[in-house]
């Protein structure tokens, strides 16, 4: 089971096309979406996605053709929700894209909503935590707030494509990032060529 996040922050289109990889691999997703992402989607992509989770829920699953089983949708204040104890199954969490406000919250445990508490249990219980920022540059407390995170152990992974794979479009590029988590997700993929097996 892997929980992702999406929260304000440019890039929604990673946080989607990781959704659409995970569904199509069969995993079970527990997706939370910030009212802020809500606002981003609106600007960033054709999508119009429901406000309320469980028409967002319904929509996703039509739109990904996914078993309605595979993909529960959580809103910010569900504190009842599996990803808010270390009791749920839970292996990883995923949040992408990632605020400057999100990690800066995760990083010192502020716990203020959903996404926050998610992450504090995936710190607390040792679990996989990867978070995906989209900001640049950074300023000194954006680094801070990585570089604490990263000593607790999460993986911090810049939206940040190669090019040695010679893109042909934005969606290979996306593809390029989402190949970077799915595989610190331990996820099968063929989203672009392994360096040297060209």
């Amino acid at each position: 089971m892997i929980s992702l996040a999406i929260t304000g922050a440019s890039g929604i289109q990673y946080g989607f096309r990781l959704l659409e990889i995970l569904l199509q691999q069969n995993h079970t997703v527990y997706l939370m979406v910030s009212k802020a992402a809500q606002v981003v989607i609106g600007m960033e992509t054709d999508i119009a996605l429901p406000g309320r989770c469980k028409d967002m829920q319904a929509f996703l699953v039509e739109k990904y053709g996914c078993d309605k089983q595979q993909l529960f949708v959580f809103g910010e204040d569900e504190w009842t929700a599996p990803t808010a104890s270390g009791s749920s199954l839970v292996d990883a969490m995923v949040v992408c894209p990632c605020s400057m406000g999100a990690l800066s919250a995760i990083a010192n445990g502020a716990s203020n909503n959903l996404i926050e508490r998610s992450a504090d249990v995936m710190l607390k219980e040792r679990r996989k935590l990867i978070v995906v920022p989209r900001e640049t540059p950074y300023s000194d407390i954006h680094l801070e707030n990585m570089l604490k995170l990263s000593r607790m152990g999460v993986v911090i992974l810049d939206a940040n494509p190669g090019f040695y794979n010679k893109a042909e479009t934005i969606d290979d590029l996306v593809d390029f990032v989402v190949g970077k988590i799915l595989d610190q997700l331990q996820v099968e993929h063929e989203l672009q060529p392994r360096w040297g097996e060209q």
